[in-house]
């Protein structure tokens, strides 16, 4: 198991993610320089560069640690048909988003990261569609719109709530989306 960073080192890194999500509220990735960032969390640059090789290595690293959060749920919940024992697939979701508030927002932002946004997309559509297959195997044919039609409203819905300062809870959003997805595979695909 490998040994977790000391407490410096973890406070470190966060103010340097909690700066980076801040500024990519206003700017591109390409437009932030190391000399902004750590005048922005108040750290010496050299202690930046003790971690990260620049802005980009910084911003990669923050994107394959949420992306192996997100693999680490899916492998957690093992494909089934889509029903309410898929509700803790969708909290978990919602729970990494929460606790990954700031960066997801500035991620999914006119300033984010489309690279990383698609390739999320791609892994949970992976998952989904294996899902939602096993639910409805005879329409393979139009699954494709229905999933997409889903996909696109739960990240317009995702993007709404993560940029409201609304208060509405990971298990308030996750049931939300559950039931718009279960309504509209029901309507598109009803049972005999």
């Amino acid at each position: 198991m490998p040994k977790k960073p000391d407490r410096r080192v973890r406070k470190t890194k966060s103010h340097l993610r909690a700066g980076l999500s801040k500024l990519m509220q206003h700017k591109s990735i390409k437009e932030i320089t190391v000399k902004e960032l750590v005048e922005e969390v108040d750290i010496n640059r050299s202690t930046f560069y003790l971690h990260y090789t620049d802005i980009y290595n910084l911003l990669e690293t923050i994107e394959n640690e949420l992306q192996e959060e997100i693999l680490k749920i899916i492998q957690e919940h093992p494909v089934s048909p889509f029903n309410e024992a898929s509700f803790p697939f969708i909290e978990d979701i919602f729970l990494i988003l929460w606790e990954n508030k700031d960066i997801c927002s500035a991620l999914l932002g006119p300033n984010g990261d489309m690279a990383f946004v698609s390739r999320i997309e791609s892994i949970i559509s992976e998952h989904s569609l294996r899902v939602l297959k096993a639910t409805f195997p005879e329409n393979m044919d139009s699954l494709k719109y229905s999933y997409s039609f889903c996909l696109t409203g739960c990240i317009g819905l995702i993007k709404t709530w993560l940029d409201s300062d609304t208060g509405e809870s990971p298990q308030h959003m996750a049931d939300l989306t559950f039931r718009l997805i279960m309504n509209a595979l029901k309507d598109i695909y009803p049972k005999p």
